[in-house]
């Protein structure tokens, strides 16, 4: 299965699509989000400016994805998705997730991308135990994967070893 698990910063990879874990606003924040919107460049948050508002303040609510340009990054499109934020697991937070996957490879397919990277999706300030997230990310990868041809290339972001191992864990299970 073309899944790959790198320790690295994923603004630097070479792939065609990376996946944002964002915001309501989609205008950037601390995380992964910002750090994606500092590599890209004054670009990306223009054309998320320009994305419509679903409600004030809101570009894309949570378990939804929208996509933009990749502007100053190598990945020629950003997929920006709003994970959930954790409240104990009684507020849908799993649905939410794993519809964030979802959303991001259907967007991916639309673009035709061949690789795509997604960081730990709701893991940071947003506080998602990674020891629940990261079996849902690869449940629904591991789905997409076996019922559509695109991306054939699936690569899961880790900022760090401890996340990187989780992720090694699940997948060999």
């Amino acid at each position: 299965m073309p899944i790959e698990i790198h320790q690295t910063d994923i603004t630097t990879l070479d792939v065609d699509a990376i996946v944002n874990a964002a915001n309501e606003s989609l205008l950037g924040g601390g995380g992964v989000d910002g750090a994606i919107h500092c590599a890209a460049g004054p670009g990306l948050l223009d054309e998320c400016r320009a994305l419509p508002q679903v409600r004030p303040g809101v570009r894309c609510p949570t378990g939804e994805a929208r996509v933009t340009g990749g502007h100053g990054l190598l990945a020629r499109h950003v997929i920006h998705t709003v994970g959930p934020i954790w409240h104990g697991g009684d507020s849908d937070e799993a649905a939410l997730l794993a519809s964030c996957y979802r959303e991001s490879l259907r967007l991916a397919m639309e673009q035709r991308v061949a690789s795509i990277a997604f960081p730990a999706i709701s893991c940071g300030i947003y506080g998602y135990p990674p020891e629940r997230a990261v079996p849902i990310a690869v449940r629904e990868v591991r789905a997409w994967l076996g019922t559509h041809d695109a991306p054939v290339r699936v690569v899961f972001a880790c900022f760090g070893e401890e996340m990187a191992g989780i992720y090694r864990k699940v997948l060999a299970e």
